[in-house]
């Protein structure tokens, strides 16, 4: 598996929440560090995801917003 995306992220799937068309996936990347991606339910049935799954999160974004308090 090759990809253009410079951020790929080993994680472990942690929960998927199913709605009507849409899933959430939540990918656990490290102790208490969780990714979240919205995702098609075909796209969930395609690539058979499953709960305790390892998994990529790929990032492939032109800008990313940084934010204090």
């Amino acid at each position: 598996m090759k990809f253009s995306a410079r951020n790929q992220i080993k994680g472990t799937i942690k929960a998927i929440h199913t709605g009507a068309v849409n899933s959430e996936v939540i990918i656990e990347v490290a102790t208490d560090v969780e990714l979240v991606s919205i995702i098609t339910n075909s796209s969930v049935r395609t690539l058979d995801l499953k709960v305790g799954q390892e998994a990529y999160a790929v990032v492939k974004a032109s800008n990313v917003m940084i934010a204090v308090d």
